[in-house]
């Protein structure tokens, strides 16, 4: 019996409150990056040219990677379950603003808010997802709202594509919004009341999440991604030029990819629970090793297919186990703390394509591998480093009797308090421990 059906939750209720956050991250994962496949359509639409239109991706990143964290340390004292209802349906608002919109600039103001409101939003989902399982079973909660936006990569994007050329970019956002209605009575029906964390104010939930400990793991989390961009932002030609495959085979690469990608999200949230410092050890040197291969064989089209299979699988595989650590890291702030993998992730993205792009323009297509697999010995030797840091010393707080109680005797106010919190870091403290 888990946490939360000691906290009156039945399992049903459980697993109808992880689909809806897993519903919400794929609509927000769909609506980020099927502007990807559209831009040829927006371009022309908004009559401004292909790498204009390319800004509307920058300004959802970078609202996501800054705006994000800013908008989770002012609502830090909001009931998750208002917020989360709340930052869905604004993000409803701004999607639909930019359908509305006749010119290109307020599209892109539009992107950059929408942007922000994601970043927020799963911060929200990761708080809220963990508050309602056994600590335990943390990193797979984790695991499943992850799973929304790598679906989303590998399903929804090339659905949302489809859909663009068939009603136009304006139908195709207009279906997201749809889909975000029901995610949004979803949320309404089924998300569990989680309080507000209640352990500290803006500042000290900010001196936690921005400790040195959290930094180091939020650095690996950029090298990860950073090393893995290197060579996936020039897939495509790498197939083309080296690979030897063309056209339809090109998206059938990818699709594996992308379907590895989903997998590995789901499964990595199991090895996080058991293990995550040892699991991001494990996957980085897989990733690693995958690199150096898809270089050296990069001709041979079956070895090819195979090595994106396990690279795309590990690739986000990591990440419930970055995200795992994070939040444990971050103690008193890890609502906060939350919302910082993503941008840490965004900014590797960026950093590893431009890294990549030098490589391409220096040298050739091939050589991304090798810029990904140096950045991935440096992500591997930080992952080594970074495998005994702990969590902070548990805070003093009043009413000792009342959160010293056993959790089976707590009602949900107190499920996210300091009973789950001891046993999640006792937990994590024990994966630590490991070789």
């Amino acid at each position: 019996m888990n946490s939360a059906q000691h906290a009156g939750l039945s399992q049903t209720r459980v697993t109808l409150a992880l689909a809806t956050l897993f519903l919400g991250t794929f609509v927000l994962g769909t609506a980020e990056l099927g502007v990807i496949g559209m831009l040829n359509l927006i371009a022309d639409d908004t009559r401004v040219s292909i790498s204009t239109a390319g800004t509307l991706v920058t300004a959802y990143a970078l609202g996501l990677a800054i705006g994000g964290p800013i908008l989770a340390a002012l609502t830090i004292r909001v009931s998750r379950r208002l917020l989360l209802a709340s930052t869905l349906a604004a993000y409803l608002a701004g999607t639909l603003l930019a359908v509305l919109a006749t010119d290109f600039w307020p599209f892109i103001a539009a992107r950059a808010l929408t942007g922000s409101l994601h970043g927020l939003f799963v911060g929200v989902a990761f708080t809220v997802a963990v508050s309602i399982v056994a600590p335990e079973h943390a990193g797979r909660a984790m695991s499943v709202v992850l799973g929304g936006v790598a679906v989303s990569a590998a399903l929804g994007v090339p659905l949302g594509t489809l859909i663009g050329q068939a009603l136009g970019w304006r139908g195709a956002f207009s279906t997201v919004i749809v889909l975000g209605v029901v995610c949004l009575a979803a949320t309404v029906a089924f998300i569990p009341p989680v309080p507000h964390p209640g352990v500290a104010g803006i500042g000290t939930q900010a001196r936690h999440a921005l400790a040195p400990r959290v930094l180091a793991v939020l650095g690996l989390g950029f090298l990860l991604f950073a090393s893995q961009y290197a060579a996936f932002t020039y897939i495509a030609p790498f197939l083309e030029q080296v690979t030897g495959v063309s056209g339809g085979l090109i998206s059938v690469f990818l699709f594996a990819y992308g379907a590895a990608t989903a997998l590995g999200v789901l499964a990595g949230g199991r090895f996080a629970d058991r293990a995550a410092s040892r699991t991001l050890i494990v996957g980085n040197a897989v990733l690693v090793v995958a690199a150096g291969m898809l270089y050296l064989v990069g001709a041979v089209p079956i070895v090819v297919a195979a090595l994106l299979i396990v690279w795309g699988g590990f690739g986000l595989g990591v990440v419930p186990s970055l995200q795992y650590r994070v939040v444990s890291l971050a103690g008193p702030g890890r609502d906060l703390a939350a919302t910082l993998p993503a941008s840490a992730f965004n900014a590797g993205i960026a950093v590893g394509a431009l890294a990549g792009g030098w490589a391409v323009a220096s040298y050739r297509v091939s050589s991304v591998f090798l810029v990904s697999l140096t950045i991935g010995l440096v992500a591997l030797a930080v992952a080594w480093a970074t495998r005994s840091l702990k969590p902070p010393p548990l805070p003093d707080r009043p009413q000792a009797p009342i959160e010293q109680a056993p959790i089976e005797q707590t009602p949900i106010l107190q499920a996210r308090s300091l009973p789950i919190i001891m046993k999640r870091e006792s937990h994590q403290h024990r994966d630590l421990s490991r070789p």
